[in-house]
């Protein structure tokens, strides 16, 4: 299809509307109080218990610098609203482990009790991965700014993706890596440090040649669960678990922790955040879904954790969107209304074709461009910004290895990774949003938000194109949308 066929090109891409919806929402485009988009992949989130206060920490990625942007920091009363704090750790030229060159990956902040400061440890590199440090700075205050101290090799060995655990019973802290992927590695490693967070001082345990990274443990009053991401790159995998009674183990065999096929609804391990709250402890899984192409415009998928210790299982919940509560640690699915694309009207070559696995039978196909559209109409609205979740199929891996968009599952095969759909409201096309769609598998559906202004009643309409995404126009195709309630105030 021609390129000026399209509403825009993803150069547009920050004509997407803003949040202010406080709900937690995967995959969502996160906005700041200042309504930039919120910045800090790979990372974690530290607790400030004198205040109540959750700080994230993550890798800054902008378009041009999306390595070496060093690390960002944000505060947070609820997980939801997010104030900016700017650089924790600032990229210093010609600095040999945090110049703006260098690899600085997957940051990790913990509180010493001894020093009485805040200490940063994260994945030192180069360029060329040849170094595999640990780099490891302080501040006396959470938000920062902290100063380099060291980079240096645990207890000898190599050090890869970089995850951090403290233990909730004695406060002990655990360095999580693995060590790189050449033949003499690929083991992951549980290591603890001194009594200051300052250096390792054992290895507890060794997950020996598993060939896994971006390790976290999630703590239950009888087990541990060891989470950990497959090696490839970065496009999603299906993350797997063990569980041991102690760290040091024995563990158990790896398991899957979500759906098979959906590569861990397109995300990658990273971090756990325990709520003790009032009522309820809630574990959250802290992912990220990258996107290899925009790296900047990689999202984060926080997800409820349903653990029960008796059948030894643990599973990420899936909620488009959801309530969570931090004081009393109580969280609750959003509930929203469902449109099908089998009452949605099709415009041009767009149709609708026979699917077992769809809503009702029936998923849209052929969506392209704005010549190839699909309606649905009658959706009401409240006026204000609402979360409306696009639940599609992109099955850019039937395509053949040697072509663009073409299959990982066939040998030499490339993975583009994402379609790009134009989302319209009321055909007001001077405001067309941006609807990113990562690839799911066949015959797997997953949703992806965005959030929409509709007018109030139930005359609104919401149409679906194709915008350029790197090779064509075409949009994946659509099963549902689901519209949720506006946040109440």
């Amino acid at each position: 299809m021609a390129r000026t066929r399209s509403f825009f090109t993803l150069t547009s891409l920050l004509l997407a509307g803003l949040s202010t919806a406080k709900y937690i929402v995967p995959g969502g485009r996160w906005h700041d109080t200042d309504g930039k988009l919120v910045n800090a992949h790979a990372g974690c989130v530290t607790v400030d218990k004198s205040t109540g206060k959750f700080w994230l920490f993550g890798e800054y990625k902008v378009e041009g610098q999306t390595e070496g942007g060093g690390v960002s920091v944000y505060s947070s009363s609820d997980l939801a609203t997010w104030e900016s704090h700017g650089l924790a750790l600032a990229p210093v030229e010609d600095h040999p482990h945090i110049a703006p060159s260098s690899i600085i990956q997957r940051p990790k902040v913990v509180y010493s009790k001894v020093s009485k400061e805040y200490h940063m440890w994260w994945h030192a590199d180069n360029s060329s991965y040849g170094l595999l440090l640990q780099g490891f700075a302080r501040s006396p205050n959470i938000s920062g700014p902290y100063t380099f101290v060291s980079a240096t090799a645990p207890l000898g060995n190599w050090s890869q993706d970089l995850g951090l655990f403290t233990d909730y019973k004695d406060g002990r802290s655990y360095s999580l890596y693995s060590n790189g992927d050449r033949k003499e590695g690929r083991d992951v490693y549980i290591t603890s440090y001194n009594e200051d967070t300052t250096g390792l001082e054992k290895v507890i345990h060794r997950f020996d040649k598993y060939d896994l990274e971006a390790p976290t443990i999630v703590q239950t009053d009888k087990s541990y669960y060891a989470l950990m991401s497959h090696k490839t790159g970065y496009r999603p995998n299906n993350v797997v678990a063990f569980r041991a009674d102690s760290l040091a183990g024995p563990w158990s065999q790896p398991f899957m922790v979500a759906p098979l096929n959906t590569r861990t609804f397109s995300s990658q391990s990273g971090f756990n955040l325990r709520i003790e709250g009032t009522k309820k402890t809630t574990d959250l899984y802290l992912g990220d879904q990258w996107d290899s192409n925009s790296l900047w415009e990689s999202r984060y998928i926080w997800l409820p954790i349903d653990i029960d210790d008796k059948k030894k299982t643990l599973n990420l919940v899936w909620n488009d969107v959801y309530d969570l509560n931090v004081k009393t640690g109580e969280w609750s699915p959003v509930k929203g209304t469902a449109y099908y694309g089998k009452d949605a009207k099709t415009n041009g070559a767009a149709f609708k074709q026979e699917a077992n696995f769809a809503s009702q039978g029936t998923i849209v196909a052929g969506i392209a461009g704005n010549d190839s559209t699909v309606t649905f109409e009658g959706i009401e609205g409240t006026g204000k910004p609402q979360w409306v979740s696009f639940y599609y199929q992109n099955t850019d891996d039937l395509g053949f290895g040697d072509q663009p968009g073409g299959t990982p599952d066939r040998i030499g095969g490339a993975w583009q990774l994402r379609r790009i759909a134009s989302v319209v409201v009321n055909g007001d096309t001077s405001k067309v949003e941006t609807l990113f769609q990562r690839d799911t598998h066949k015959s797997i559906i997953l949703s992806t938000p965005l959030l929409l202004t509709l007018v109030k009643g139930k005359k609104n309409t919401i149409t679906v194109g194709g915008l350029y995404n790197g090779f064509d126009y075409k949009g994946a195709d659509i099963d549902r949308i689901v519209v949720y309630p506006s946040e109440k105030s």
